[in-house]
């Protein structure tokens, strides 16, 4: 089972979503996440997505800044992963993309309309109990 961080940027009641290029799962490809990553040995959940958002996305994050959303767990047909997921509430948010083709702003009653990853579909339900 995989662990992984992932982050839910929220800027003025819009939610920032993140859209996969080619995976090496179909099932993956240009579906939207949450963006983060592997939890390596020795990391908190918090460090790994720190440090995920500095190395996918060139973008600074503290660990004041996080907010624990969810624990989430998702069986795929190659690979099990499990979740966890962190609001990052901010009036400014500045990024590049390094490993998604795009990202957009949305509000919480529009997010249903993306094509979601399935682990990440669990964490959208829980975000929007939360908004």
């Amino acid at each position: 089972m995989l662990r992984v961080s992932a982050g839910i940027v929220v800027s003025n009641s819009k939610v920032l979503c993140f859209q996969k290029g080619e995976s090496k799962y179909d099932y993956l490809t240009n579906k939207y996440e949450f963006p983060g990553g592997k939890i390596e040995f020795g990391e908190s959940p918090e460090q790994a997505l720190i440090r995920e958002f500095s190395e996918e996305l060139h973008a600074t994050i503290e660990q004041k800044d996080l907010q624990f959303l969810c624990r989430t767990q998702c069986e795929y047909p190659d690979f099990s992963v499990e979740i966890f997921s962190f609001i990052i509430k901010t009036d400014r948010f500045e990024f590049t993309l390094t490993e998604h083709q795009q990202a957009i702003w949305t509000s919480a009653s529009e997010i249903d309309s993306l094509d979601w990853a399935e682990a990440d579909k669990a964490i959208v339900e829980q975000l929007r109990a939360a908004l």
